[in-house]
């Protein structure tokens, strides 16, 4: 979540080494960008993936981890709107501040498959407060020749959508599920639109969120499926067409996320960038929401396509790979961050 990064202690304390896990989580967060909200969105999403794919244990655990996050973003974006209101404007400028609102739907919609109805709509009004504030503040500052995050505003739409779709599933809200259609549609045309921004040349030369450009096609395919999902005898959502438009854009959108992923895959071993970069957390979501939107498209009875089930869980378990490469990363930059304290006041 948006908001000023509070500056870092000068000399550890004694319950606080610097060579101490809270030490090196304290190292990383004084130094993150606002983009670090990626790093839930993708902890999030594994646990949407692990769960479709009926690892529910796995699935609880990246949730409570995803929770933790998702926390400190929350109490660090509040810190920033009451005491540094003007450095809190400045970073909800970003395309990354979007990454609160994203972040948000997707723990409402694992909150939801859990049974969480109160708490998913609570979080969904949250990132529906939060939505067109941001919106506004990062479209204001767009440019040419952005960098992937500038796909974030359709991340953001769209995970409205797959939070409103999903509650209107778990109960008799006709209208959730309406809306949810309308920021559907809305989020394909903020993608056009944004995608006219994004440099080409960040698909050889991003230090990670260039995969949104692909990730942003991945969570429309969910959100369709989860709209398509939705529809039932109790609701009588969709008629005969409209089922059939929308599942033919939905499978039309997982078709054109997976050429992305198979692109920006080639891009990555023809141009190799190994350091780690706080935006490679950008890479983890949409490789875990491409292997999320693919299990949805195979399991749900109204898009029917079991052929994206086998590549859903092969692509599932490469996330979880990436994500675990990405936490490493995090926590030696964190550790390597730390070390000029140790040097600072060790014994001369």
């Amino acid at each position: 979540m948006a908001g000023p990064s509070p500056s870092a202690s000068s000399s550890p304390s004694p319950s606080s080494s610097p060579r101490s896990p809270r030490a090196l989580l304290r190292a990383w967060w004084t130094r993150r960008s606002p983009a670090a909200g990626a790093a839930v969105m993708a902890t999030g999403v594994l646990s949407v993936g692990l769960h479709l794919a009926e690892y529910e244990v796995l699935s609880q655990v990246t949730l409570a981890s995803a929770c933790v996050g998702w926390l400190g973003l929350a109490a660090h974006f509040a810190v920033g709107l009451l005491r540094e209101r003007t450095g809190w404007v400045a970073e909800a400028g970003t395309p990354g501040a979007l990454t609160s609102v994203a972040a948000t739907t997707v723990l409402g919609t694992r909150f939801s498959a859990l049974g969480r109805q109160s708490l998913a709509e609570a979080l969904l009004a949250l990132a529906a407060l939060l939505w067109p504030v941001l919106l506004v503040l990062v479209v204001r500052h767009w440019r040419r020749r952005m960098p992937g995050a500038v796909l974030l505003s359709c991340v953001a739409t769209q995970g409205l959508a797959v939070l409103g779709a999903t509650l209107a599933a778990a109960g008799t809200a006709a209208w959730l599920a309406h809306t949810a259609l309308v920021l559907f549609w809305l989020g394909l045309v903020v993608y056009a639109i944004a995608l006219a921004h994004f440099d080409l040349r960040q698909v050889v030369e991003g230090p990670g969120d260039q995969w949104v450009a692909g990730g942003a096609l991945a969570i429309s395919a969910l959100a369709g499926a989860t709209l398509l999902a939705a529809d039932s005898a109790r609701l009588n959502l969709w008629n005969d067409d409209d089922s059939g438009v929308l599942r033919a854009v939905t499978v039309a959108l997982l078709v054109l996320d997976l050429a992305w992923y198979a692109v920006l895959l080639v891009a990555e071993v023809g141009w190799p960038r190994p350091r780690y970069d706080v935006r490679r957390w950008a890479t983890v979501f949409p490789m875990g929401m491409t292997a999320a939107a693919a299990l949805s498209v195979a399991t749900s009875s109204a898009a029917d396509v079991p052929a994206f089930e086998t590549p859903g869980e092969v692509l599932l378990w490469i996330a979880v790979a990436v994500w675990a490469v990405v936490a490493a990363g995090a926590v030696r930059s964190a550790y390597a961050a730390d070390r000029p304290a140790i040097t600072s006041t060790a014994p001369r």
